[in-house]
């Protein structure tokens, strides 16, 4: 078990429906609402918020935009992605831009990549101008777009300045450069492969609520084997900072008559299936009193491994119910896996010394509802 500090942030897919009982109906309504949850979160003490990254849906697929406007309204919360699809990027670009929203937040991005998740569409990547390179399969191009990611993050020269001889024979990198970055790359993996494969090249991990792989064993206790062999690799990587690992649980507590309607008084338990032709394992989701929710992931072996809990959250239910969702985390659930909220520096205050600037989140909290 990882000794780093005990983290918990949440998870939104920000999707948008035109539905009865949708308070997330435009896409307007998803982005604005996502900057007002990350605000709340940090007043609550939360210490991140992600956003995961979907193409071809009606959810959140452009991750920079939305990252940089939470980095300008927020002091101290993390944010990041879980995941962007490295299949759909252009690893220099992507580069620039990952690096613009860490200067602007103070060093507070933590960037989720990986293969991504299968799509709905055919060809996605190939209508977004990306193929394999001949005997690629779109994984390998994903890890090849990787590498080069985290190269250009590094600073290392990328292509050669003109023949006018100014510069000697230099080659150039990505600019900006935000130092620190690259620690704070992390990798989402759905299997004990590609998690060895992430630690080997110095990365911090994500672990999926789907695994693609099944051994007969618990979900949880099947996670925490890939949690260690994450680490065994990372050892071996000659990275000198610490890994970092996170884990994904859909936790609702039930402590009001709406919670009932919405999710009944049990959750689901962990479910075997397949994602493509591959057998998976897919976690169970955890719903009811806020005691016994606390004890379960108390138990939860994963969650114990991991040094951040990551709160998949229902976004369509909108800014206010969702941030009362994370209250009751906060205060009678996470204490139980060893989590305590971060003092900071009081909004009203400033940081620094430095004057509030901007409007109190109760101001804004409910946007689009």
């Amino acid at each position: 078990m990882t000794d780093i500090r005990k983290k918990i942030a949440f998870l939104t897919f920000g999707y948008w429906q035109d539905v009865p009982g949708s308070a997330t109906r435009t896409a307007a309504d998803a982005h604005l609402q996502t900057l007002d949850l990350a605000q709340a979160a940090e007043d609550i003490g939360v210490d991140g918020a992600f956003l995961r990254v979907h193409h071809w849906a009606r959810q959140l697929a452009s991750p920079f935009p939305l990252l940089a406007a939470i980095a300008a309204r927020t002091r101290r919360i993390e944010i990041g992605t879980g995941v962007i699809n490295m299949r759909y990027e252009n690893p220099l670009y992507m580069a620039e831009e990952a690096a613009a929203v860490d200067l602007i937040s103070g060093g507070r991005l933590q960037l989720g990549i990986s293969r991504g998740a299968p799509d709905s569409v055919s060809d996605g990547p190939r209508a977004f101008g990306y193929t394999p390179a001949g005997g690629e399969s779109e994984a390998d191009m994903a890890r090849r777009k990787t590498e080069q990611f985290l190269s250009a993050i590094e600073g290392r020269p990328v292509v050669a300045y003109g023949p006018d001889g100014t510069k000697n024979g230099a080659a150039a990198a990505i600019q900006p450069q935000s130092p620190g970055l690259r620690q704070r790359i992390w990798w989402g993996s759905g299997s004990s492969a590609t998690a060895f494969w992430a630690g080997k090249l110095g990365m911090n991990l994500q672990s999926s609520t789907v695994l693609i792989e099944d051994s007969g064993i618990p979900f949880e206790q099947l996670q925490a084997e890939q949690i260690r062999a994450y680490r065994g690799a990372y050892a071996e990587s000659g990275q000198a900072h610490r890994p970092r690992v996170s884990v994904a649980r859909t936790v609702l507590p039930v402590t009001e008559d709406i919670d009932r309607r919405y999710f009944g008084e049990r959750g689901r338990g962990e479910q075997a299936g397949s994602l493509g032709n591959l057998r998976s394992l897919a976690g169970r989701t955890y719903v009811g009193a806020p005691e016994v929710i606390a004890a379960d992931l108390a138990r939860d072996e994963a969650v114990q491994e991991a040094d951040t809990l990551t709160l998949t959250l229902p976004s369509r239910l909108g800014v206010d119910y969702n941030a009362r969702i994370l209250q009751t985390i906060a205060a009678h659930i996470a204490p139980a896996i060893g989590w305590t909220p971060l003092p900071g520096p009081s909004r009203e205050e400033g940081v620094e010394g430095e004057p509030k600037t901007g409007a109190h989140p109760s101001a804004s909290v409910g946007r689009g509802i």
